[in-house]
């Protein structure tokens, strides 16, 4: 028995291996802002897609995306370092580019403080032109107009970004009729795990078998001292250790091409001092959406739902979306298992073959593309893109990126029916 999983898990691997055909640390080199994870923008650099099977044409999409590109999300960050810079700066205590920071984020703090959470321009664009993107690639679905279902959570950023995405849809086609909902009723589908939802659940944590091994894994910490030490000429008697000051502006360093201030920091951090930090930060990352990985659950029941609504014709929609958060699109990765995602390595130095916290970035997006034969009988196929790219699933199939989707309901169905219940 033990042999069949290993032979099973080595498939899988390969498969992965094959669809990520480039290694993580070779993608940093090519775009170093990948390693602000979480925090990057939506990239837009896009592969080819694999053409329609013969004789069959895309008829449905149904998909998760985060919000665009925000402000911070709450008001910590800007007034902690608020205060941090004004008191070393009152004792004398900032270096020359220390104090050239500080008048930067002066002149920028009250917009800052004004957009705390609020989605930037940049946000917008971007899922406008993810709605666009997907139009020209599915052409047949939206072709003829119908009718689409967008779901939000009740965060302010992702009704917005639903918004640009759905009028940039239906820019594109007047035909097509969009139905947005941001509401307590459709909270299950899109963000579970909010109060408000009157169907919350409580859901079991799940532990990513690295944490075991975590000790073999050799941390630098020597970037904290550095970007202590291009800020301040000492840090006594100011608030805070020296790992959350130097972690507080590492956050702000990310967050900057998000809202347009790229440059404020000068040289105090570079992209390649966060590229030298990335493997260890990306292993935190998977702790967080391997551990929440069941609390998405509902979203992924929302999904089969209204396929299956679709194929037996009690919904006439051509397209359900859904826009939250990374809480949710980051754990639903590893629940599909998009790319591996789920294959839980023991080996610390092996997560990153498996998962990259950029690809939960801001905008990231799901999209499940569903393709029926014009001959009668024939299979429903289905394809899954994330952020734009064709990936794997964790089922057989012969004809990738192209899956039964059969195959991968009854997957799915036994993998939730499988997750441990909280006794009541």
């Amino acid at each position: 028995m033990k042999r069949i999983i290993t032979v099973a898990l080595l498939v899988l691997w390969s498969i992965a291996a094959s669809a990520q055909s480039v290694p993580a640390l070779e993608q940093l080199k090519e775009d170093p802002r990948k390693a602000y994870g979480t925090d990057y923008p939506y990239g837009f650099k896009t592969e080819p897609i694999t053409p329609s099977p013969r004789g069959y044409k895309p008829f449905y999409i149904t998909g998760y995306a985060r919000h665009g590109s925000r402000y911070y999300w709450n008001d910590r960050l800007y007034k902690q370092l608020d205060t941090l810079l004004l008191l070393a700066h009152q004792k004398n205590l900032l270096t020359d580019e220390g104090e050239e920071f500080y008048a930067n984020f002066l002149d920028a703090k009250q917009e800052l403080m004004t957009g705390i959470s609020e989605l930037t321009d940049l946000g917008w664009q971007q899922h406008q032109q993810i709605s666009r993107t997907m139009y020209g690639r599915f052409p047949e679905v939206f072709r003829k107009g119908g009718n689409v279902l967008a779901i939000s959570s009740l965060s302010g950023r992702c009704v917005m970004s639903m918004s640009a995405f759905c009028q940039e849809l239906v820019q594109c086609n007047p035909k097509i009729e969009v139905r947005e909902q941001s509401s307590r009723f459709t909270l299950d589908g899109v963000v579970p795990g909010d109060k408000e939802n009157p169907a919350y659940r409580e859901w079991p944590k799940a532990k990513p078998r690295y944490e075991a091994n975590r000790s073999s894994f050799t941390y630098d910490n020597s970037l904290n001292d550095k970007i202590i030490s291009r800020v301040f000429k000492s840090t006594e008697g100011l608030p805070g250790n020296i790992s959350q000051i130097a972690g507080n502006l590492v956050s702000l360093y990310t967050s900057l091409p998000n809202i347009g201030h790229e440059g404020m920091m000068g040289d105090i951090l570079t992209d390649e001092d966060i590229v030298r930090n990335w493997e260890s930060s990306n292993l935190g990352s998977y702790s967080w959406v391997f551990g929440d990985q069941y609390k998405s659950v509902p979203i992924l029941e929302d999904i089969i739902k209204k396929a299956d609504a679709v194929l037996q014709g009690t919904s006439d929609r051509i397209a359900d979306f859904r826009f939250g958060h990374d809480s949710y699109i980051g754990p639903l990765t590893v629940l599909m298992g998009l790319d591996g995602a789920d294959l839980d390595p023991e080996d610390p130095y092996k997560v990153k073959e498996v998962y990259q916290n950029w690809k939960t970035c801001k905008a990231s997006t799901i999209h499940m593309v569903f393709y029926r034969s014009r001959k009668a009988g024939q299979d429903i196929l289905v394809k899954c893109l994330l952020n734009g790219y064709e990936v794997t699933l964790p089922v057989h199939t012969d004809n990738f990126p192209y899956y039964k989707w059969s195959d991968l309901r009854s997957f799915y169905l036994q993998k939730i029916g499988s997750v441990p219940k909280i006794p009541n």
